[in-house]
């Protein structure tokens, strides 16, 4: 724990290149008292509105928390919330995001209603189809302009268009060409798009699906997940897995055992983000040269702060170092499902 620790003093400026699927995050918290009449739903009484940068852009807040120098290149549609994007940056404090304006779609929107500390429901507004023409240019032309000046790169698959087609494999490409490490927060089923990249990301139900089967137990999943990795070429993946810690799988020892890491949760209220927060400490780690062991053991300890949050949240540096060092009490976590978006 104490490499880990060691290198928190060390990510202050730290630049990492974000890219992928962003959007804005809404969040609406309330009371729910009683039931509708009209359908058996709960009402909620709203008492607060929150608005945030989402998708990628959580990973870029995570890097901010950090005390990294976070870099975005995105897509959004031509409308109010691509530039209700750019304020709630301005407003965290972070850089300002390179937004491509893809003509004809929307920026994608989740809005999350909250009674207590229990999610009722989420909606999403959004155009899934992939990134073509001028637009996907356009984001390939930032990345070659931007990738130069950061140290990682992290990359976020939501399935809304921005990782996709021909595009991903050029990112990654582009990367590896300029000795950059690829950090790959996955999406959907084939992670042979993600070949090349240094570490991919996927939770245990993720994995799963990738695997074509459930992965439940310890060797269920390392199973599938060297399997995964034969066929997709793959060098590293850490699989998250929620209450139960993580799994790192490493190509350096085909057949060397798995580095799994407890969970350090004291509670688990929200595990919504915690991928992002995941994403963003490993891009941080590997852009210091960090062996992935270590950057792992400091991503588990941010995790197990921001889940026992509500909502996508984050942790800095001050907060990892106290949380990893308390003392931790005797009762185990409450049980939290995977979730992916």
């Amino acid at each position: 724990m104490e490499a880990a620790l060691a290198l928190l003093p060390r990510l202050r400026g730290v630049t990492v290149l974000c890219a992928g699927d962003i959007m804005v995050d809404r969040y609406i918290y309330g009371q729910a008292t009683r039931i509708s009449p009209e359908a058996p739903v709960p009402v909620v009484k709203v008492k607060k509105r929150l608005l945030m940068p989402g998708g990628v852009g959580n990973v870029v807040k995570n890097l901010g928390a950090l005390t990294c120098r976070p870099l975005t290149v995105s897509v959004t549609g031509r409308d109010r919330n691509a530039a209700l994007l750019a304020d709630l940056f301005s407003e965290a404090g972070l850089p300002r995001p390179r937004l491509v304006a893809d003509e004809g779609r929307p920026t994608s929107v989740k809005t999350r209603i909250i009674a207590g500390i229990q999610q009722v429901v989420r909606y999403d507004e959004e155009d899934e189809r992939p990134l073509a023409g001028p637009a996907a240019e356009e984001f390939l032309a930032a990345l070659r302009d931007e990738l130069p000046r950061a140290g990682a790169l992290a990359l976020s698959d939501y399935g809304k268009g921005a990782l996709s087609g021909d595009i991903l494999p050029e990112i990654i490409s582009l990367a590896r060409q300029a000795g950059k490490p690829v950090v790959v927060d996955p999406k959907g089923a084939d992670y042979g798009r993600y070949r090349g990249a240094t570490l991919v990301t996927p939770n245990r139900a993720e994995l799963s699906e990738a695997a074509g089967g459930q992965a439940v137990t310890e060797a269920e999943l390392e199973a599938a997940g060297r399997r995964v990795m034969v066929e997709s070429g793959l060098a590293n993946l850490l699989i998250t897995r929620s209450e139960d810690g993580m799994m790192l799988l490493t190509g350096a020892e085909p057949g060397g055992r798995p580095v799994l890491l407890p969970s350090q949760a004291r509670a688990v209220f929200d595990v919504s983000g915690a991928g992002d927060t995941v994403v963003a400490v490993m891009a941080a780690a590997l852009a210091l040269g960090a062996p992935l062991a270590v950057g792992a053991r400091l991503a588990n300890l941010a995790a197990g702060v921001v889940v026992g949050k509500v909502g996508t949240a984050t942790a800095g540096p001050e907060e990892i170092s106290a949380w990893a060092r308390a003392p931790r009490p005797t009762h185990s976590a409450r049980p939290a499902p995977d979730r992916s978006d």
